[in-house]
């Protein structure tokens, strides 16, 4: 097995380093790697107090600092320590100043400021939160996306995942003994997505919820022949509505919310497409 030290800095809370680096890490198996993470390093006195680590722990060093003194003083460190050092971010930052003609601010956590964007994922979390599993559904009118599917479908972890994203995501648990409130298939504003999967990996889910809350008892809620019924009922019901729907068996949490804001996209360019070409005459 390899055995790698990873150091990585950042003049900021590192979390877009921390994401980049998983990325990457991602592609490789079997591979042993002690990271080191040292964020809001902002200045040659703090960076200087890191060195002994980097001397003490040779690997690769990953970077996010646009400060150029600082910047300048951590390639020397590794340079003398014969230590690669890669900026992470410099060659979109570069493809961005060219494409757009213009100079990148040299601020640190630029993306962490409390701009629009912040107060609309917050937003967006505080109404999923208060939207979860079929409550408020008085106020689904003012969701981005509405979720639907039987439980333990990834409609929560979904619904979450998409509010840090902005979207305003409100979920329904489809149950063969009660229908859903009639709000829902009279929505305007938001998409309804249904999420599915399938019944042998549904019935190992809940199996698994049950073990974990000690509950072992053989129930309806993990018979294999119920479970498909709740399955098919689910899935005439997205079909009858013309709902698109997301297959869950084989994705992650990120993937299925990737497919779902794809969804919204396809719909926003279909809404926009009408007002471009020529003008009547």
């Amino acid at each position: 097995m390899s055995r790698l030290h990873l150091h990585l800095l950042s003049d900021s809370t590192g979390e877009t380093l921390e994401m980049v680096a998983k990325a990457a890490l991602a592609q490789f198996e079997d591979a042993d790697i002690i990271r080191h993470f040292w964020p809001m390093v902002r200045s040659k006195q703090h960076l200087d107090r890191i060195v002994p680590d980097l001397a003490a722990n040779p690997g690769l060093v990953l970077f996010t600092l646009v400060n150029p003194e600082t910047r300048q003083r951590l390639e020397d460190h590794c340079r003398q320590l014969s230590l690669p050092a890669v900026p992470a971010l410099d060659a979109v930052t570069a493809a961005l100043e060219d494409q757009l003609g213009q100079e990148a601010h040299g601020r640190p956590g630029r993306q962490h400021l409390m701009d629009d964007a912040y107060f609309k994922r917050v937003d967006a979390i505080h109404y999923t939160i208060a939207h979860d599993d079929g409550v408020g559904w008085e106020n689904w009118e003012e969701a981005d996306i509405v979720l639907a599917g039987v439980s333990r479908s990834s409609k929560t972890p979904t619904s979450i995942y998409l509010a840090n994203r902005g979207y305003k995501t409100a979920n329904i648990p489809l149950v063969i003994e009660s229908p859903p409130p009639d709000a829902l298939y009279g929505l305007k504003r938001p998409l309804v997505v249904g999420l599915t999967t399938a019944p042998e990996r549904l019935v190992q889910i809940r199996r698994n919820r049950l073990l974990s809350l000690n509950e072992q008892a053989e129930t309806s809620y993990i018979d294999d022949e119920r479970v498909r019924e709740e399955v098919k009922f689910a899935r005439r019901m997205f079909a009858d509505n013309g709902w698109p729907v997301i297959d869950v068996t084989r994705r992650s949490i990120e993937e299925t919310a990737a497919a779902v804001i794809n969804l919204v996209g396809e719909r926003e360019r279909r809404e926009i497409a009408p007002r471009v070409g020529t003008k009547p005459i």
